[in-house]
């Protein structure tokens, strides 16, 4: 379980054929200003007309040719897909300009979103100058709610790089015109400057009235053309390094002071002539803070940075934190995390982060806070500014990568110990004894393979838990590659309770987990687990560790081998066809059957029933583009923190169920089904403080309060409880309440709400790299909350996995499935920097998951960038592109949904093999050139299932 303190989303799709690239020389300056500073528009929304001498003066500056379409196309271009001009009837004439003109563009047969339409305006820009723009927009076509159009900048220049500059977006809908409006100035001068309008996605049409820009600060420009000053400055922070004093700045529950210099010249800026400091700071919120509502703009990442230390106290060394505070405008607040770090009083160091705003704030102030009460916080400067967009790393070209090849050298030991050497001061020696067929995993993997030699390495002498066998392979693995380790391992010396056994490897000074196994007894055990390296690395090495001192263990055939997950995948499709389609038999009825035979028939899933989920936050649904990429891609949910009582109680007796109800509101009026995250949470470090200070009595009364607050006010609402949290991992509750409190947490969910399966919900079941939660030990658990009685009904798995391989997985499915009960995959997520390596680890899980029989559910733990529990692990970009791991889920989407065609034969029937779920079935009778169209369900199962068409 990871909580999520930020969030985001967007649903425009990524240029599949041009790459934007967003730096600070491409960006320059921009904006949105408000009605009252654009000089170029007459705001007139709800009048016929606009005030002729206003608009007279807006147009005599226009810059843009044909601003209105009177001329046809004249001047404007599209971008790889197709325009015309269509003639406006007065009667829907509306907004700025809405008597411009009696024709509008009209741009379609759009197959990415970048592509609309563009003119080139290089001779009548100049660099230094400000200009305003405002274009009259909306859409067309199949659109669900709004759509974002941008207004972009293609700036071409003399190295033969292209670059593209963000000017402003607007959500827009089909029933009104509306203005687009925002603001750019150059601070050099491109070969060329191409002004376009994109954004919505493919299939929707682009429609636009009229176009304006016009210089609103003209700029001088030097004899060399590229101008003698500066754009205006992009940080949005004003007096960023405290030239002027403390102006603009505040203190956030403490002083602030502006230095030269500290502690007798010892401390001095290290850019500049100033710093600040926040003083006399009594909390750890105490900080120097920036009120900056009014320049930050919703649904647009910013990147801040900014230079810290910290001083004073006798303290050296203190986390410094950037927060963001945001007040809504229905008065709710929020705290976002930027970014944190270790900060010093020896050396200043630089802090940098991101965020997104999904709402439109009231207020928004950055501040930074964190270290001790008495500790000073020292700033030298802040910046903050739109985020430069960094193109995506293409996807890793590996030549031979060698599939199934075992890297470890003599793993047979058939050349005694050749190729190892021992790590620490132990002793290795080869024994006889060991077992002769590889572990299940590696044979699940690497199929038909030799026997085993039987040899084994006997480590001996041991004095320190790290010392074991070792060996360099630096120059056999190849970065990106995903590689399957697997082993055999006993313990030979009689040990005074259980002994963990772990295949490390050693990455120049970081340690890897390539998978471990708990022992407590004389048998030999399989230890299954899996790595990958992604940078450059000068040493490589592999290692088996972890018993007690002066335990002896044996290993054998260890083996390390890069895994070929295509040839399992196809594996997995067939397994997929077996577990979750069904023989489908449509019979028709109603008309002549003479009529009906050879009848063509087509049919089409439109949704997969099959649960695919994500978690989302009361953050998200203010922001519609990610509403509508969950709407659309996902029916079912849970909150990331919403429900979990830290959030609905943090201080006691006053409860916050509000927005838990504004996301419950939303998922129920899309018909997604939801998950209740959680009742309760075992981890200490998750429990409200002033539940921790409670004596025994009175923590059993707030937990039974909270089980009879929560169950009753969502009553039938949840499909499912994740009753108490991680039981494997913590055990706040059971150390203060008893053994029994876990199993009677269960019983008394049941009792208030009988309708939801409740579940037990825990992480690192199923890739092999954590012993406290083997999946024979999560068995012996449920078993045990079910001999006591507890209505144990589903199994949550939450997949929060690195490098996945799926017979690791796959092999703590088929243990857990012994039980019988559903399992689900509820919080899964993988990282990658590399978004084509993130896809193919998200491919393994959903596969994986999706072909197993004994799953009945995959939840993702979020899929926005920044709104995610772990680094690069989002499907969609914050700013709204879907990348690539993004792409590969509504790839495999669109697979698992089932297409047939064919006739229907002398028994008035048509067969086919489909997944459940929805679907539409169409028939074309060509003699009577009539087309009919029915829809039908095919529910869960495993025999044939007949469908009575009745035309």
């Amino acid at each position: 379980m990871r909580r999520v303190l930020k969030s985001f989303f967007m649903n425009s799709v990524s240029k599949a054929n041009r790459k934007k690239i967003y730096s600070e020389e491409s960006k320059e300056t921009m904006e949105t200003p408000s009605a009252s500073n654009v000089q170029n528009a007459c705001y007139s929304e709800n009048s016929e007309k606009c005030p002729m001498e206003g608009h007279e003066n807006n147009l005599s500056g226009n810059i843009i040719q044909n601003y209105d379409f009177s001329e046809g196309l004249q001047s404007w271009h599209p971008n790889c897909c197709k325009s015309f001009v269509a003639s406006a009837s007065c009667g829907h004439s509306e907004g700025a300009f809405a008597n411009s003109g009696s024709h509008y563009a009209v741009v379609s047969n759009r197959e990415e979103c970048w592509q609309g339409l563009e003119q080139d305006i290089t001779s009548r820009v100049s660099p230094g100058s400000t200009y305003t723009v405002s274009a009259n927009v909306k859409v067309a076509g199949p659109v669900q709610g709004l759509a974002d159009v941008l207004a972009t900048l293609k700036l071409d220049h003399e190295d033969g790089t292209t670059k593209y500059s963000f000017i402003s977006r607007t959500s827009v809908g089909k029933e009104r015109w509306e203005n687009l409006e925002g603001t750019f100035s150059l601070s050099t001068m491109p070969n060329r400057v191409v002004f376009y309008l994109e954004g919505p996605s493919p299939g929707i049409d682009l429609h636009i009235k009229s176009v304006v820009i016009s210089c609103t600060k003209p700029g001088n420009v030097s004899i060399n053309g590229t101008g003698d000053i500066p754009a205006e400055n992009d940080n949005i922070i004003l007096n960023p390094t405290f030239d002027d004093g403390i102006n603009n700045w505040s203190g956030r529950g403490c002083k602030i002071l502006v230095h030269d210099s500290m502690a007798d010249g010892k401390v001095l800026p290290m850019s500049g002539k100033h710093f600040a400091s926040a003083t006399e700071r009594t909390q750890n919120w105490n900080g120097i803070q920036q009120d900056i509502t009014g320049r930050v703009q919703r649904k647009l990442v910013y990147e801040l940075s900014a230079v810290v230390r910290i001083y004073g106290n006798n303290v050296t060394s203190a986390n410094v934190q950037a927060t963001l505070w945001v007040q809504t405008t229905d008065l709710r607040e929020q705290y976002i995390g930027i970014s944190s770090m270790q900060a010093t009083d020896k050396d200043w160091v630089q802090l940098q982060g991101k965020f997104l705003l999904n709402s439109n704030p009231s207020k928004v102030v950055v501040y930074l806070e964190g270290p001790p009460s008495g500790t000073d916080i020292l700033l030298n400067s802040l910046s903050l500014k739109h985020a430069e967009k960094i193109p995506p790393l293409p996807a890793p070209l590996i030549e031979n990568p060698n599939y199934g090849v075992n890297v470890i050298a003599n793993s047979n030991l058939n050349d005694g110990s050749n190729g190892w050497f021992s790590l620490g001061n132990c002793t290795l020696s080869i024994a006889n004894g060991s077992p002769r067929v590889l572990p299940p995993m590696a044979r699940d993997s690497l199929g038909q393979h030799a026997p085993l030699s039987g040899r084994c390495i006997l480590v001996s002498n041991r004095t320190q838990t790290w010392m074991g066998p070792a060996q360099m392979i630096t120059d056999k693995i190849k970065l990106y590659l995903t590689y399957q380790v697997s082993a055999w391992v006993r313990i030979v010396s009689k040990a005074a309770g259980p002994q963990n056994v772990n295949v490390a490897v050693g990455v120049d000074t970081q340690w890897v987990n390539g998978g471990q196994a708990e022992i407590n007894d004389a048998r030999w055990h399989e230890i299954g687990g899996s790595f990958r390296i992604e940078k450059e690395a000068a040493k490589v090495m592999v290692y088996i560790q972890g018993p007690a001192s002066g335990i002896d263990f044996m290993v054998a055939g260890l083996q390390i081998f890069p895994v070929d997950r295509q040839a399992r995948f196809r594996h997995l499709k067939r397994q997929t066809d077996q577990t979750r389609k069904r023989d489908v038999i449509l019979k028709f009825s109603g008309s002549d059957s003479s009529m009906l035979f050879g009848t063509f028939v087509k049919v089409r899933q439109t949704h997969n029933s099959f649960p695919f989920g994500t978690c989302i936050s009361r953050s998200n649904i203010d922001n519609e583009d990610f509403v509508s990429f969950f709407t659309k891609n996902f029916n079912w949910s849970v909150f990331a923190n919403e429900l979990k009582w830290y959030w609905t109680e943090s201080q006691q007796g006053k409860l916050n169920y509000k927005d838990a109800d504004d996301l419950l509101t939303l998922c129920d009026a899309n018909n997604i089904q939801t998950r209740g995250h959680c009742i309760f949470w075992e981890a200490e470090n998750t429990v409200q403080p002033w539940l921790k200070a409670l004596n025994k009595t009175d923590l059993l009364t707030a937990v039974q309060n909270r089980l009879t607050g929560l169950l009753s006010r969502y009553k039938g609402k949840f499909k499912h409880y994740d009753v108490n949290n991680e039981m494997l991992h913590g055990s706040f509750y059971q150390d203060r309440l008893g053994k029994d409190i876990r199993a009677n947490m269960f019983k008394n969910a049941s009792q208030l709400d009988p309708s939801p399966t409740l579940f037990v919900n825990d992480y690192h079941i199923e890739d092999g790299c954590d012993t406290r939660s083997s999946p024979e030990k999560y068995i012996e658990q449920i078993l045990d909350l079910q001999e006591q009685g507890a209505p144990v009904g589903g199994i949550g798995i939450q997949g929060h996995i690195d490098n996945p391989v799926g017979p690791i997985v796959c092999s703590a499915l088929d243990t857990l499935g012994t039980l019988g009960l559903p399992i689900w995959f509820t919080e899964v997520d993988v990282s990658s920097v590399n978004e084509h390596v993130r896809a193919d680890d998200l491919e393994v899980m959903l596969r994986e998951c999706f072909a197993h029989p004994a799953v009945d559910g995959i939840m993702l733990w979020g899929f926005w960038e920044f709104f995610m529990a772990r680094d690069n692990s989002h499907l969609v970009n914050a700013e709204g592109d879907i990348n690539e791991a993004g792409k590969r889920y509504l790839d495999l989407k669109q697979e698992w949904l089932t297409n047939a065609h064919g006739h229907i034969d002398e028994q008035q029937q048509f067969k086919f093999r489909g997944f459940q779920g929805t679907y539409e079935v169409e028939l074309h009778n060509f003699s009577q050139r009539k087309k009919i169209l029915k829809t039908f369900v095919v529910d869960k199962g495993e025999s044939p299932i007949e469908v009575s068409i009745n035309l």
